[in-house]
């Protein structure tokens, strides 16, 4: 473990995410991992400094985790996953005396005041309301098509379903027709439903620290739920002004002062940009990885000296590179789904194993020979990783990955 100096930040790592807390021993800030009971094992046989906690759901002990970590001298709490957003909100509220933190947190876990905060501040939303039934849903897909003025015999525009507060793609389904509404499980209710932008749809990491964008990367989707490289092609990087300026609408319509986001975009061809949605967290399809593999520097600990109060300028200007000239290469990974309804091992292509950008792969055998039907974007069995020198053969390459099979 690196040596830890008593001048920086004291932090505490909200859930449990393994690259995090690898991260956090070779960095020189002092951390405590605030984690479910069943990490309590790990975390002594490797001497992880750990506090046990259960954040299923906030109630009326909530205020005891943030005590407790004020009186062991604790500066702040970095979420690791979607779930402890709020959490780290609330925490962080009481650690550095200001409640408008949680209030804050509140509206990066609720996707409808989300968007709606996004509206106040000017930023450029499609369409958007809340479902609690069915026939919310019903109302929703007719009078999108109206307002698009489809006519009888049309093809009706597609809407989108996303859980209030889910990661990223989890519980996230496209509507193309009113049958597949009868397809919802009442469980998913209440939901939010979006119209589709058309456009070209990518996400962002920026670090932020002192209220200005101190390292933004650009992560390009070569198709939502299965594959994302970075950094991005050219022809995306060509809008980095206009990307940089929507983020700094994004840190002061939110009133970000520090932390890490995660944003998603549309670009139309034009040039103009809709906001589809914003985490206060680590992003999925292990981004942060990819990040570290183009650039070199760990995300997480850019993450802890971000979030940290007693970060100097000095520290920031020192550890950030400069996007895509001091990128190494490009790389981009594909999250594996089985094309077959029944599969009984794990077979890695040849021409996968065999590609000169292929670096490694996290598919395991598998647990079950019949695959379940595919209900919603970002349920992969694994991820295969891949890194190279041009962008526009990492992104043709990942996009030939859909056709291959992995499962057999």
């Amino acid at each position: 473990m690196a040596e830890k100096n008593p001048d920086k930040g004291y932090i505490a790592l909200l859930g449990w995410a393994l690259g995090a807390i690898e991260a956090a021993e070779k960095f020189d800030r002092r951390f405590v991992v605030v984690a479910p009971e069943w990490a309590e094992d790990y975390c002594q046989q490797h001497d992880i400094p750990y506090v046990p906690w259960n954040f299923e759901r906030l109630n009326d002990r909530s205020m005891e985790i943030a005590e407790t970590l004020k009186n062991m001298g604790v500066d702040v709490a970095v979420p690791l996953f979607e779930e402890v957003v709020e959490w780290a909100g609330a925490i962080n509220s009481v650690l550095m005396g200001n409640p408008r933190l949680h209030g804050q947190a509140v509206l990066f876990r609720d996707k409808a005041l989300m968007k709606r905060r996004a509206q106040l501040g000017g930023i450029r939303v499609g369409i958007f309301e809340e479902a609690h039934e069915k026939d919310d849903v019903y109302r929703f897909f007719k009078r999108v098509n109206q307002t698009l003025l489809k006519l009888d015999g049309d093809v009706d525009d597609p809407i989108h379903l996303k859980a209030f507060d889910k990661a990223g793609c989890l519980g996230h389904r496209m509507i193309r027709s009113a049958e597949e509404i009868e397809q919802i499980p009442e469980s998913e209710y209440p939901l939010l439903m979006e119209s589709h932008l058309d456009g070209w749809e990518f996400a962002v990491e920026a670090w932020i620290w002192d209220g200005k964008i101190q390292f933004l990367n650009i992560s390009e989707y070569v198709t939502l739920g299965y594959s994302v490289f970075v950094p991005a092609t050219p022809e995306l990087e060509s809008w980095r002004h206009l990307i940089t300026q929507q983020i700094e609408l994004l840190i002061k319509t939110f009133d970000i002062q520090f932390g890490q986001i995660h944003p998603e975009y549309f670009v139309t061809s034009d040039g103009t940009m809709y906001f589809g949605e914003v985490a206060y967290r680590p992003p999925g399809f292990k981004a942060f990885e990819l990040i570290e593999r183009a650039y070199g520097f760990n995300a997480y600990q850019a993450s802890m000296l971000v979030f940290d109060p007693k970060t100097t300028e000095e520290e920031v200007k020192a550890f950030f590179p400069t996007p895509v000239i001091d990128a190494k290469g490009y790389a981009g990974c594909f999250g594996v789904y089985p094309r077959k309804r029944v599969v009984s091992q794990l077979e890695i292509p040849e021409e996968v194993a065999n590609h000169e950008y292929f670096d490694r792969h996290e598919l395991t055998a598998p647990l079950q020979e019949t695959v379940t039907k595919r209900n919603a974007f970002g349920t992969h069995w694994g991820l295969v990783f891949y890194f190279g020198d041009d962008p526009h053969r990492m992104r043709d390459w990942l996009k030939h990955n859909e056709e291959l099979d992995f499962y057999v």
